[in-house]
């Protein structure tokens, strides 16, 4: 059977596919692999209660459980949580925004198929143009979602060598070009897979690129402030009618219910809206169902602070603490850690590639993610993308010091 040039690109090997497969898999083995390559969140029990909770509330209340499950919302998704959200921006940073500015979508991957391919791509006048990534490694989700080949431009980024066999990577400004075939700016913050937050001077140097060319600034906020707040740097949220934020309840604990968040221009959450409309009806209502009340109090930002952050911090100390220390008179080092769920270590000048290592530890029982998935739209060689890999210290932390070891062990081999 024949495909398309666009059918192609999945018949061969896909980075998150590949990682979603893993983590499936995981899931259902007998026994189960260590799992340090997916991004699942925590079971955290104090949210997990919270939500237990209000879904007894849905169940106990009166054709409150038929009308969530038997009616579709509108394309731009469940009106009550839009509503309570707007709010929620305006108290919390003072934003200038209504329910105008914000629509729902199915999982921030929705929200990045809908907008990369709304500013880039071929244009009627036969103009190609791109999502520039200013700052490579960056999310391994974005690398297919483009309908056109050669979708992506990233910028190699400054490294900054901090003590304890910490680094740090940083916006190279005097090495990106914005340029005519720029069609939007894209970066998450925190950064998966490295854990890397830009700082407000960063985020102020690309603002004023995206001004200044007159495209669109598009920040991943999926484990960002208000909430999860996995964000252990104290920086600044920005918004306004040249930005477009994305966000997500993945992370906040709700994975499976798919419920990704637009906020932007009244013009473009049209557009989005439409394209929902178009690919999948409406979004999902349970995820919306399920937080509007924790939006509407404003309770999602104190677990987020006060439950969620202390949580995944003190997993991160943990785990940074043990490689430190069965690392030991290694050349590694590991991506200062200032949020989301991951840490990205750099084994420099290791033998062999890091999909090779994927494949040794995947024979023990351990699954990572090989860094070289995460440098989409990079071009020309650098050995640094097959010197690193993504784990997640998400789980359970027996699984974590369990993995990690077996991950020491590997890289002192393959050192030899």
């Amino acid at each position: 059977m024949e495909h398309s040039d666009f059918g192609k690109r999945f018949a061969g090997e896909i980075g998150i596919g590949e990682l979603m497969d893993d983590l499936g898999n995981a899931l259902s083995a007998d026994p189960a692999p260590l799992m340090l390559g997916g991004g699942n969140p925590s079971h955290v029990p104090a949210v997990q209660a919270i939500f237990r909770k209000r879904m007894e509330g849905i169940l106990a209340q009166p054709g409150e459980f038929e009308r969530l499950i038997g009616n579709y919302d509108t394309p731009q998704g469940a009106k009550r949580f839009i509503e309570a959200l707007a709010e929620l921006f305006r108290n919390e940073f003072g934003w200038d925004l209504g329910p105008g500015n914000i629509a729902l979508t199915n999982g921030s991957q929705n929200s990045f198929f809908y907008l990369f391919n709304l500013f880039a791509g071929r244009f009627g006048d036969d103009r190609r143009k791109q999502v520039l990534l200013p700052l490579a490694p960056e999310y391994i989700g974005y690398a297919e979602v483009g309908l056109e080949k050669d979708f992506f431009r990233a910028n190699r980024p400054g490294i900054a060598r901090l003590e304890d066999h910490l680094f740090k990577y940083q916006v190279d400004f005097d090495s990106l070009q914005v340029t005519d075939e720029v069609g939007a700016i894209c970066f998450s913050r925190p950064t998966n897979p490295t854990g890397n937050v830009v700082t407000d001077e960063e985020v102020a140097g690309l603002r004023q690129l995206a001004n200044q060319h007159g495209v669109p600034l598009i920040i991943d906020n999926a484990y960002g402030t208000p909430f999860p707040n996995i964000i252990y740097e104290d920086v600044q949220p920005v918004w306004d009618d040249n930005t477009i934020v994305c966000m997500s309840l993945s992370k906040l604990g709700l994975p499976s219910l798919r419920t990704g968040i637009v906020i932007a221009q009244e013009e473009i959450i049209r557009i989005v809206s439409k394209m929902t409309s178009v690919f999948s009806l409406a979004p999902g209502g349970l995820g919306p169902a399920l937080a509007l009340d924790l939006v509407r109090s404003g309770e999602i930002t104190k677990i987020s602070r006060e439950v969620i952050r202390p949580y995944y911090r003190a997993k991160v100390k943990r785990a940074v603490a043990q490689l430190q220390e069965e690392m030991a008179g290694m050349p590694f080092a590991i991506h200062k850690p200032e949020g989301a769920l991951f840490l990205w270590l750099w084994f420099e000048g290791l033998p062999i590639t890091t999909r090779e290592l994927y494949e040794r530890l995947k024979n023990r029982g351990v699954l990572v993610v090989s860094g070289h998935y995460f440098f989409p739209g990079l071009d020309g060689s650098w050995r640094h993308k097959d010197e690193c890999i993504r784990v997640t210290y998400a789980q359970d932390d027996e699984v974590v010091e369990k993995g990690l070891s077996i991950i020491a062990d590997e890289v002192r081999k393959a050192y030899g």
